[in-house]
């Protein structure tokens, strides 16, 4: 039975229902503390759009505040969305036959969008590219929405932020609980456990981020290396017996 666009769309919406939780109080964070930097509302609206990078845009905010040169915001960017490359690896297979969405797809590959791609199940009979643009579509929409609220109402109030910037971390923590669930693995939550204590143990946190990400990498890969060694013995063990 296929999807119609009318359902498939609502689909998305529930999928992505605890993004808009999540990126609508943290936009309007970001757009309080953008115009309240002396920024039109116009920009921040542009940020989000074209950018849509929470942490860059958040950081950007001092950065620009500090007046610091486009090296520095080239360099800092690279840094904090290095990560992103581990994602797009680990979606090259998903992203195969989206078409011509795949571009989008890609862009607005968020955290919070990485995590729902890799654990909802395309509805049947749908459109695989569809109910991803969909949702990656929504996670867009949401965080737009919610700069350009705070940037307007910033332009003519004065109010307290402090608190609203744990959102992001609390919103990844239940997507990160949803996953553990959804995931038929659990070892790669152990890796993230041990990755993540290595790198707090052992480095600073300005580099803690990057660190536990390779760590986490290096410790993923020697353990498909490991069950791929045994695989191959198994295989040779059941051709051997076959033989005898």
């Amino acid at each position: 039975m296929k999807h119609g666009t009318k359902k498939l769309l609502l689909s998305a919406l529930k999928v992505t229902f605890p993004v808009f939780l999540g990126y609508i109080p943290l936009g309007i964070a970001f757009g309080f503390l953008f115009t309240g930097a002396g920024y039109h509302w116009v920009y921040a609206l542009l940020m989000s759009t074209f950018i849509y990078a929470g942490s860059v845009q958040f950081i950007s905010v001092a950065l620009l505040a500090a007046g610091a040169g486009l090296m520095e915001f080239l360099t800092l960017t690279l840094l904090i969305n290095l990560r992103h490359s581990f994602y797009g690896l680990s979606m090259l297979e998903k992203f195969s036959d989206t078409g011509k969405v795949k571009p989008y797809l890609i862009f607005a590959l968020t955290d919070e969008t990485y995590a729902l791609l890799t654990t909802t199940k395309v509805p049947e009979g749908a459109s695989k590219s569809t109910f991803y643009f969909y949702i990656a579509l929504l996670d867009h929409f949401y965080w737009v929405t919610g700069s350009v609220i705070g940037a307007v109402l910033g332009s003519v109030l004065d109010f307290d932020l402090n608190g609203m910037t744990f959102v992001l971390t609390a919103l990844f923590v239940v997507l990160t609980i949803e996953q553990y669930y959804n995931s038929q693995s659990r070892f790669p939550f152990i890796a993230a456990i041990i990755a993540g204590v290595i790198s707090i143990l052992l480095f600073s946190p300005k580099n803690m981020l990057l660190v536990s990400i390779l760590i986490g990498t290096l410790i993923l890969g020697a353990h498909e290396k490991i069950a791929q060694v045994r695989r191959t013995s198994m295989i040779l063990d059941t051709g051997n017996k076959g033989r005898i």
